[in-house]
Order: structure tokens, then sequence, then C-alpha cells
């Protein structure tokens, strides 16, 4: 197969970039793999490195007032397109999915188009139905997408869900000691309850809602809990509500983290109690492939990842009431964490490795070049 992913993430890219990064790795030793993405960012630069992957610096410009940059972008793009007989073009989000479909010859043999939904923001307008008649294939990285996307323009397409994967043997626990070394580092006390996310600090990541919780608690538990968050650095309005609350001594910003496994590995539980925007989430997948298990929200497809009372507990999205509770729960069951830590670990084992992950992609491209 002649491969192009596209993505229109001109920094970091997150998820989206760990998820193409990871697609393009393993299928390029057997596949032309190509990656259009912005110059300086973090997949352009990530795709380099994969041996036999070809890159293109290719900007997704978008908005009115960018009419010339978007021409520009159109023209090299389909200058490209017109080199390259691509079997298959996978892109993952507005912005490069319109690009892409402007720059697409009209006549021919078009290559088959695949869009993968990575967020739960809704799909509807003239836009999404036009995209919607010209696009093949649509991933939802969760089941609770793909009944979503059932009721757009997009039902017209085949729907398949893929779960997002993780690098398990990277991901992997840490030993009692090496944790309890970042625990100290942390300022986490051998005795404390340690919650930790490497979800971001974005509000909508339900973070500061786990403050606003833990509050709630008898003053006598808060020295009992630390919350240790990584991510982008925190604002002044959320560094004042901690404040305000008086929780500075057991909420620690481990900072913008390269390598989150350190933070990881301190934690007894992890977290992710996002309500808005998320799907299945790469920390939450992250976290469980390293033996914890999982305080999460009951946001979209979030709850796909745990079996209830196993590996992990669900609470409603932005109920400080209930996240309240569950520390206490916590905090009285303690000595069964390590259980529910392997439970999480052997989930992730059979469920989120890359291979698998890969293997079913792969399996829904020969199903559509097929069609």
């Amino acid at each position: 197969m002649k491969l192009l992913y596209t993505n229109f993430h001109d920094g970091d890219g997150g998820g989206h970039t760990t998820y193409l990064r990871t697609l393009a790795a393993a299928l390029a030793a057997q596949h032309e793999v190509h990656v259009a993405a912005p110059a300086g960012s973090r997949l352009n630069r990530e795709a380099r490195a994969i041996a036999g992957v070809h890159v293109l610096d290719q900007p997704f410009p978008n908005g009115l007032k960018r009419l010339a940059a978007r021409w520009r972008a159109r023209r090299q793009l389909a200058q490209y397109l017109r080199r390259h007989a691509f079997d298959l073009i996978h892109v993952n989000g507005s912005a490069d999915h319109r690009l892409v479909l402007a720059s697409l010859p009209r006549a021919g043999n078009a290559p088959k188009l695949v869009l993968t939904k990575h967020n739960s923001k809704p799909m509807t307008g003239l836009g999404h139905r036009l995209r919607a008649r010209r696009t093949d294939q649509v991933i939802a990285v969760c089941e609770y997408t793909r009944r979503e996307l059932m009721h757009t323009a997009y039902r017209r397409c085949r729907l398949d869900t893929v779960h997002n994967g993780v690098d398990i043997d990277h991901w992997t626990p840490w030993s009692d000691e090496r944790s309890a070394g970042e625990r100290l580092r942390l300022g986490a006390g051998p005795a404390q309850l340690v919650l930790a996310s490497n979800a971001g600090t974005a509000d909508y990541k339900g973070w500061m809602d786990l403050v606003e919780a833990l509050a709630l608690l008898p003053p006598e538990q808060h020295a009992q809990v630390r919350l240790l968050i990584a991510g982008r650095p925190l604002s002044a309005a959320q560094l004042q509500r901690i404040a305000e609350l008086g929780l500075a001594e057991q909420v620690h910003y481990a900072g913008m983290l390269a390598d989150t496994r350190p933070l990881v590995a301190a934690a007894d539980v992890g977290f992710v109690l996002s309500w808005d925007v998320e799907t299945i989430s790469f920390a939450c997948r992250e976290m469980m492939a390293m033996g914890k298990p999982m305080l999460l929200s009951d946001y979209a497809g979030l709850p796909e990842n745990i079996h209830v009372g196993e590996d992990g507990w669900l609470v409603p999205a932005r109920c400080r009431a209930s996240m309240a509770a569950s520390l206490q729960l916590l905090l009285q069951c303690r000595d069964r964490l390590p259980a529910m830590g392997a439970a999480a670990r052997a989930h992730a084992q059979r469920e989120f490795g890359l291979p698998l992950f890969v293997q079913r992609t792969l399996a829904v491209y020969r199903q559509l070049l097929a069609v």
C-alpha cells in the first residue's frame, strides 16, 4: 500500500502525533508511508526520524483571513498528490480534511479517504455534510464516538472502532524502590495516598474538580492525600483557587515533562476526569500500563478503559461530591490498590498493545481497499 498521513497541528499535536507516529513506524517496513505535517511540528520531526518514511513540510492554514496562505498550501498539496498515486489518505482533523479534499484531482482514480475522529466535538453543519459525501471510512477511537457518528452525515461512510494503543513495554511498572524514590522527590510521604495524572492541565481535564473535591473532605484527611499533575503551566486563576482552598501543600505541579513516567510511577492511583473534548485518553491507557488503577469520569469513551471495581472507578463528570466520596473510599481501601494496579497492567497487556492497534487499523485499510 502507498499511504499518506496528514495532521494539521503545527506544535506538539498531543494524541494525534502519538497516533500517527505509531502507525507510520509500524507500517513503513512493508508499505510506502508518507506524512504531511507542518514544518517544525512534533509529528514532522518525529516522522523524519523513522526509517523509510517520506515527510512533506505541509501547512494546513485555516480561517477566512488566511485565504492566500490556504491557496498556496492547496497548490503545494495538489502537486504532491499528482506526483504520488496514493492508495489511501488518512486525515485526522477538519483543517487537513478540508485541504486534502480541495487538493484531490477531480478526475481519475482518487485514493480512498479515511478520517479518524479523535475528539468528542460535534460533527454537524454544512461543511461536515459536504465532506462526508467524499469520505470513504471513519475510524472512531472508542465505541462512544462511533455511536455518536451514527447520528451525523458520516453514517453514510464505513464506520469502525479501533481503540488507541500504547507502548506497553515503554509504559511498564517500576520497581517499588524506584517508585518510592520518585514519591520522595515529588514531596509525597510514604503514608500519603498519591493520585497522579499525565493527561494535562487544561480546565476540561477535570483535575481542578478533584482539587475542589479534596477541599470537601474533613481537614484531618487533607494531609493524607497528594495530587500530582503535569502539563502546561497553571494559570493564575488556578493557582489562586488552590491557595484559597488551603491546598497548596496537597497539589504538586511537576511541569511540562518530556517523560511523565516518573510522575506516574510515584502514584497509587491515576486519574482522568475530563468533561469535554476527550474520547478514550492515551494518558489513561499509559497509566494503566504502568500498573495504576484509574479514577475516571463517565465522559465519552473513558468508561471503555476499565472494568469498574477491578481496575478502576467511575464518577459522574464534574460531580465533586462523588469525587470526594471516591477519595474517602480510596483512603479506606489502600491495601487493595496494588492488586487493582496489577489488574490494570494485565488489562493493558491484553487489549492496549501497539501490535493489536496496528493490526486492527491495517484490517480497516484492507477491507476498504477491497471494496
